[in-house]
């Protein structure tokens, strides 16, 4: 009979992990120096990412975040609905946060700002670098400036109690569909996703369409009731009422 082999000492054993020979890294060794720098960038996510979990400990108002288009100019019919929505939630003690950009999102932010003549609520504007639309429009009180989309979109659901989607473009349509996504594993909850009007009432139908019509379903139903689609700015403006109602300031 075959004696048994002895397992070998760990001390003995020969490292099988690559060693570098020193702690210092010729730039020159382009493989080694991409290592590191990888190494590095994804510690800084790691970093980012813990950060991103501490939230306000208290908000001294509901904050409603308005996504639209910033092509609409101020003589069309949907500009002068969203400054209207935007000053009735004023007046409803409301923050109003857009991306501080031109169109829908200074629709917003002006009526927010005209709204508040005794500057009791804030109107804040989120905004990215881009090779246009630089500057915030003239009616954001606090501006927030970000290099990237990434941050900036995680801004808006730090700053945010409450989403409203108008009519916009592929930047709405990107910003509104995150905030789904999120709500949709949970890492939002209890945040209201309202959208107005048919274009977004006609998204969640051919989420349905595309999504649950297939073998296996890509979604469950209940994914793609998450927007509340409504026709108009009344009724935005009620569910929010009831919303801000039972919201809670402090931050749980």
């Amino acid at each position: 009979m075959d004696e048994p082999i002895e397992p070998p000492d760990p001390l003995e054993q020969k490292d099988l992990e690559p060693q570098r020979q020193s702690d210092n890294v010729c730039i020159t060794d382009s493989a080694e120096a991409f290592s590191i720098v990888q190494e590095s960038v994804l510690g800084l996510w790691e970093v980012v990412n813990a950060l991103a979990t501490i939230r306000p400990a208290r908000r001294e108002r509901y904050r409603v975040t308005i996504f639209g288009s910033a092509r609409m100019q101020p003589d069309s019919p949907i500009y002068r609905d969203v400054r209207w929505l935007a000053g009735e939630l004023t007046a409803m003690g409301c923050d109003i946060i857009t991306g501080g950009g031109p169109g829908l999102m200074q629709a917003a932010n002006e009526g927010s700002v005209r709204a508040d003549p005794g500057d009791r609520t804030q109107s804040v504007g989120i905004r990215v670098d881009l090779g246009f639309e630089q500057h915030a429009n003239p009616f954001v009180e606090q501006v927030y400036r970000h290099r990237t989309f990434f941050s900036r979109l995680h801004h808006f659901v730090l700053q945010s109690d409450a989403f409203v989607v108008v009519p916009g473009g592929i930047g709405t349509t990107l910003e509104a569909l995150m905030i789904w996504q999120l709500l949709q594993v949970r890492r939002l909850q209890d945040t209201p996703l309202i959208a107005i009007g048919p274009m977004w009432a006609d998204l969640v139908k051919w989420s349905q369409i595309y999504m649950l019509k297939t073998d296996p379903p890509m979604a469950d139903l209940v994914d793609t009731q998450i927007p509340t689609c409504v026709d108009d700015f009344e009724a935005a403006i009620a569910i929010l009422r009831e919303a801000k109602a039972s919201w809670q300031p402090e931050c749980q």
